[in-house]
């Protein structure tokens, strides 16, 4: 069984993603590791070479200005990538540059892949998602957030990625086959310091809306992660060992009293369907797989 690692970035450093923990995170399970790098101004190239990776295939592109609404661009971006892997590959772990898997759950994925590798119905594995807010000590717990996502999958020419880059379809607009497994994503998206935070989302917002006006001044001040938390909880896991390092490194304050979480109408509404019904209304970009197989 040979497996491919797939992402893509741009200017990591100058928004402060852990692209580096990332890509060390699966490494370990995969022959070889393919990004895809945007011209970038901030060194991020620099920064994935410096990593010295025998098993890494460095892709260089330029982001098409015309893809920006609704988040295209990013799609196209991680296609690159996933075009690049090697022929002889059979699955392929897409991950991108704030997610981060943890050590302990590789040998579940690998033996995943290993069963379900010859498997006719199986395009691809579903991961849990476990989405850290404003810190490392909270996890996002609000409906908004996606509880799911297809992050491993077949190698195969009629997949590709679909709409902003957060799941895959095949063929002519198919949803995915899919086999749910016991691991996590670490997501750390919503995780840095508020400067970043800020230039982040200022630039990811245009990715959807258009790119800002020319001439703009740049981004400054911070984002106030108090005015935007909805429901969250106190995470007592462990980080994956690759994020260590960067946790020991933090340099600002977020703490939250967890009973002052604002549970909207519309979360409690999912919840009372959830808890008491059985329904849940999380969004699904893929089909699970019923049965034995």
């Amino acid at each position: 069984m040979k497996v491919s690692g797939f992402s893509f970035v741009k200017n990591a450093i100058l928004y402060d993603y852990p692209v580096v923990e990332s890509i060390r995170s699966v490494l370990p399970i995969c022959d070889e590791f393919v990004i895809a790098i945007g011209k970038c101004e901030d060194g991020t190239l620099e920064l994935i070479k410096a990593m010295n990776e025998p098993k890494l295939k460095i892709i260089e592109t330029v982001w098409d200005e015309n893809l920006r609404e609704g988040g295209r661009v990013l799609a196209v971006e991680t296609d690159k990538a996933f075009q690049h892997i090697s022929g002889d590959v059979d699955w392929a772990f897409y991950i991108q540059g704030d997610e981060v898997i943890h050590e302990t759950d590789l040998i579940k994925i690998s033996m995943a892949m290993a069963r379900y590798k010859d498997h006719p119905k199986v395009d691809g594995l579903l991961f849990k998602y476990r989405h850290f807010y404003g810190s490392y000590d909270y996890v996002g717990t609000s409906s908004n957030w996606y509880t799911h996502e297809i992050r491993v999958v077949k190698n195969k020419a009629s997949i590709y990625s679909y709409g902003d880059a957060q799941g895959f379809r095949k063929e002519t607009d198919e949803k995915l086959q899919v086999v749910p497994i016991d691991a996590y994503v670490n997501h750390y998206g919503w995780v840095r310091p508020p400067d970043a935070m800020l230039r982040k989302q200022t630039n990811f917002g245009s990715l959807y809306r258009g790119p800002l006006d020319a001439g703009q001044p740049p981004v400054t001040g911070k984002f106030d992660y108090e005015k935007h938390v909805r429901e969250v909880a106190l995470f007592k896991g462990r980080h994956p060992k690759v994020m260590q390092q960067r946790i020991a490194n933090k340099n600002w304050v977020f703490k939250y009293d967890i009973s002052m979480s604002n549970k909207s109408l519309k979360d409690r509404f999912k919840g009372f369907l959830k808890r008491y019904l059985g329904i849940k209304t999380y969004y699904r970009n893929y089909k699970l797989i019923k049965g034995e197989l």
